[in-house]
């Protein structure tokens, strides 16, 4: 038959990150010696008490349908993370659990957004976030921040895209592409603004509150008056290496959760039991349980920036969190290999991975056209091995 996709589809971009590792795997298939710095995944395994604990729950029965909103006792450990490590007080009405983080961004979305009205969305953003949105109907207000900023727009920036159409912003701290972790002066600032506007809902995506290097973790949520109007996105995918349990969560205004439970249960049901039974334990142990993966992460970051610092012309920022860099490679635009230029951060990619075989992501996804994201979740070992390809391939550059 014809093919009938809905023009939404059509319309969509898949994600840049998964389809460069695509790209990387089918090469790797043909023989050729990839590396893939593209995916955000740590490449730790999760950890054995962890595992562990699926097995005893599924020892146990867990192996049926959970309420939509999660098990009772994951919601309970929920509240208590957020007491114990946040300061911050919920009922566990006020949370849900769905499968992955994105889920969780994505019913919310869904639930709150209306053709016509509008979103902030900081950028360098995640990939997801923008896609997520269009297909709501939403309009799209970019508010960005280059490396000069920190890749963190101001709180007069903030103020300037506002207007009576606003009815969200989101962001991500630790962010995703660019590691940039905004402090509490400067979610302050934000709140500041925000005060003459208190029917807009902050989306807070705080997925890599666990691995942070230097400052404190700060929800924007803890700050005076934004509690009730804020929704807390965090999931079990990054601080304890559970990226294919699917498993992320919810906080939030009661009314919220509630649409988003009705959504939920049309679409996917609850997260897996057996799954949430272990995350439990995870939650319980806390972030202590997986520091090491945070100290190996900060020696590769400090490899990363050193050999950066080497290279000719490229500006990169010390991210405070998560896995990643985000260079600014412009300064290569315009140059020549083998008769072809390189004529963005598109090309750029492209020729890394066919010339130096390291699959990187361009900063195009994640609105920043100047930059490549690098992921630093692998060994230090191959992280050596693809900086030394990258800067060979960077000098035949001319």
């Amino acid at each position: 038959m014809k093919s009938i996709i809905a023009e939404r589809i059509k319309n969509m971009q898949p994600s840049a990150t998964l389809a460069m590792a695509a790209k990387s795997r089918a090469l790797a298939a043909e023989g050729i010696d990839m590396i893939s710095l593209s995916l955000g995944e740590p490449d730790f395994d999760t950890p054995d008490f962890i595992k562990q604990a699926a097995k005893e729950a599924l020892d146990a029965g867990y192996t049926k349908y959970t309420p939509v909103a999660g098990l009772l006792e994951l919601r309970e450990a929920i509240v208590e993370k957020f007491k114990r490590d946040n300061g911050l007080t919920y009922t566990t009405d006020q949370i849900i659990v769905s499968n992955g983080a994105k889920q969780s961004l994505y019913n919310i979305l869904n639930s709150i957004l209306n053709p016509g009205d509008e979103i902030i969305l900081f950028a360098p953003y995640w990939v997801s976030y923008y896609e997520m949105i269009k297909l709501t109907g939403a309009t799209l207000i970019i508010l960005s921040a280059g490396v000069e900023e920190g890749y963190k727009p101001s709180a007069e920036a903030l103020s300037a895209a506002i207007t009576p159409k606003t009815k969200a912003i989101l962001y991500s701290s630790p962010s995703n592409p660019t590691g940039a972790v905004l402090t509490k002066d400067e979610l302050q600032a934000y709140v500041q603004v925000l005060r003459e506007y208190p029917d807009i809902l902050v989306i807070s995506d705080e997925i890599y509150e666990y691995i942070l290097f230097n400052p404190p973790h700060v929800s924007i949520a803890q700050l005076e008056g934004m509690q009730e109007r804020t929704a807390v996105i965090n999931g079990f995918s990054k601080g304890f290496a559970m990226t294919g349990w699917r498993l992320g969560y919810m906080a939030g205004p009661e009314w919220l959760v509630k649409a988003c439970s009705k959504m939920q249960s049309q679409v996917t049901s609850g997260a897996t039991s057996f799954g949430q039974k272990a995350a439990v334990t995870a939650l319980q142990r806390g972030a202590k349980s997986t520091r090491y993966m945070v100290e190996e992460f900060e020696q590769r970051r400090k490899f990363m920036l050193d050999t950066l610092k080497t290279i000719p012309s490229v500006h990169c920022n010390q991210p405070e969190g998560a896995f990643y860099l985000f260079p600014d490679f412009s300064a290569y635009f315009g140059r020549s290999f083998n008769g072809q230029t390189v004529k963005d951060a598109d090309d750029l990619t492209m020729y890394l991975l066919e010339e130096a075989h390291v699959a990187l992501v361009s900063g195009s996804a994640f609105g920043e056209k100047r930059c490549i994201r690098f992921s630093y979740a692998a060994s230090l070992e191959t992280l050596k091995e693809a900086m030394r390809r990258i800067e060979n391939a960077l000098s035949r550059l001319t």
